[in-house]
């Protein structure tokens, strides 16, 4: 079968196109007909090599998927041959004290499907049958694809970590990627006021489109944009997954007592801390990483239902994988990259 893949870690020239045998499950696992599969920029720090992270080689990446059941394990009741299912990717021990508290995303032995596990870029997938989730016939396996990491992601920093209230403002920090254009839409439904950066002006008017009631030019710097917009002001919740290049604008965007909740660092791990800011204005500094399944199943039913709407800027078969990476790399386009195996082109 046809499966995505890289040897070693590097540039976009390590990602290929390989073959290698279908798989088959265990007791607790389900092996699905992938109809479609979406990048994360999680693939390209997966592929470029992540410190602390040892990969079995060669790699198949990919956390997102959709598809069909093919075969189930023999201790798996839940899921049939012909169901519809799409991939929640993260997977938790179950047994510590943050998976019994409910938070499987704090676990301490937390993994994600096509980062510390084999991913789901491949012609047919593996998972353990708790990480899927049922799709509803009406829905496109591109929307499938694409939705559940990036909307979980922002789901729970929004509505579980920096918990936003109808009224408040709101700025979504890189409106145009996955995480990005998901957070647009779910401060949008929970009644937020949203303001976005984007780096073109199509972005901004993407970003406006759903839901945005102004987009700012991030390039030159945008906390002075966000205070005059908001009478000087500044936003209860910031979303900032940029890192480096935008903390001092984004912890400069925030009213006193704001928010600002971060689930990746794109630009840079380590920015200035701005702790005389972060103190004076009595701000809090939120992380937050994926979601639990409740959370998924939350979200993606507002998906499912056409509530939230991934946007889709390219498709593009297996054998263009490294085309899809490059897009992500050098910021092209607005939403997500979703890649289908040659077969289905």
């Amino acid at each position: 079968m046809q499966a995505v893949q890289f040897t070693g870690h590097g540039d976009r020239d390590v990602v290929e196109v390989g073959e290698r045998e279908p798989p088959t499950p265990a007791g607790d696992e389900v092996v699905f007909e992938v109809e479609a599969a979406a990048l994360n920029h999680l693939d390209v720090w997966t592929r470029r090599g992540l410190p602390g992270v040892e990969l079995d080689m060669p790699h198949t990446p990919g956390s997102d998927a959709a598809g069909v059941v093919t075969e189930v394990g023999g201790d798996v009741e839940r899921w049939s041959r012909g169901d519809r299912v799409a991939v929640w990717p993260g997977v938790s021990c179950g047994g510590c004290e943050h998976c019994r508290a409910g938070n499987p995303s704090l676990c301490v032995d937390y993994a994600i499907i096509g980062e510390h596990l084999p991913g789901v870029q491949a012609e047919y997938a593996c998972v353990p049958a708790d990480n899927l989730v049922k799709v509803p016939e009406d829905v496109p396996w591109t929307t499938a694809a694409a939705a559940p990491l990036v909307y979980g992601t922002a789901w729970r920093m929004l509505v579980e970590r920096a918990d936003v209230r109808p009224g408040e403002k709101v700025l979504v920090v890189g409106a145009s990627g996955g995480v990005g254009h998901a957070a647009v839409q779910i401060a949008r439904h929970a009644g937020a006021e949203v303001y976005a950066t984007a780096g073109s002006e199509e972005k901004r008017r993407a970003a406006e489109d759903l839901g945005a009631v102004d987009a700012f030019d991030y390039s030159d710097g945008f906390a002075d944009r966000v205070q005059d917009a908001t009478d000087g002001r500044g936003v209860d919740v910031v979303v900032d997954h940029v890192g480096e290049e935008s903390w001092g604008d984004s912890l400069r965007s925030l009213a006193k007592g704001g928010r600002v909740v971060t689930c990746g660092a794109t630009t840079g791990a380590n920015p200035s801390a701005e702790l005389n800011r972060v103190f004076w204005n009595q701000l809090s500094v939120l992380g937050s990483t994926m979601a639990s399944p409740g959370a998924a199943d939350d979200v993606l039913s507002l998906v499912w239902n056409g509530d939230l709407e991934p946007r889709i800027r390219e498709v593009l078969p297996f054998s263009e994988v490294a085309e899809g990476h490059r897009l992500l790399e050098e910021r092209e386009g607005f939403g997500k990259v979703v890649l289908r195996p040659d077969s289905k082109l």
